[in-house]
């Protein structure tokens, strides 16, 4: 049996718990939405390989390719479930496709580009100071993982791509 004090202990360890997870349960409904707490979202909703690449992805890429555009009218940079889609159309291995990912964001030309439409609606992408490892990183985690995709995205895509082609290849194989 217990005497008063073991179990006024207890009872002050209980309440000390329940006060602790109703703080917590407030502190979550505080939260400021900014990117990075959607990219965390997403990530904690999603088994993730390479998670440094991950953070290299959404340090790298992202500032550009956004996901919490409302529109494609706000875009800067073609999302990045558009380049992993074009990409993946072309190079169906991890090694292809990582390859082809490096090599064009370690020297991004226009007429190296797959994605015409993007390139004639945002130029080709500025050269960055990138690592080769770190773009192997977030190539390899681009392949192997599912990608955000911006709220508008699968509309833009039906309306304006059709047969899941882009607005330039055509052009791109007529050259």
């Amino acid at each position: 049996m217990l005497n008063v004090v073991e179990f006024n202990n207890i009872k002050m360890k209980i309440n000390f718990i329940i006060i602790a997870v109703i703080f917590i349960g407030f502190s979550s409904f505080t939260e400021q939405i900014t990117p990075k707490t959607t990219y965390k979202k997403v990530v904690a909703k999603t088994k993730v390989q390479n998670s440094e690449g991950l953070r290299l992805f959404q340090q790298n890429c992202y500032p550009c390719h956004s996901v919490i555009t409302k529109s494609h009218a706000e875009i800067i940079a073609p999302p990045m479930i558009a380049v992993k889609r074009r990409y993946m159309m072309q190079y169906s291995t991890k090694d292809a496709f990582v390859k082809a990912v490096v090599a064009y964001a370690s020297d991004p030309k226009a007429e190296n580009a797959l994605m015409i439409g993007a390139v004639n609606k945002f130029k080709a992408m500025p050269k960055q100071p990138f690592k080769k490892e770190d773009l192997r990183k977030i190539a390899t985690y681009i392949y192997e993982n599912k990608i955000e995709t911006p709220v508008w995205f699968e509309d833009h895509f039906q309306q304006n791509h059709k047969n899941g082609q882009g607005m330039g290849m055509n052009k791109k194989q007529n050259k």
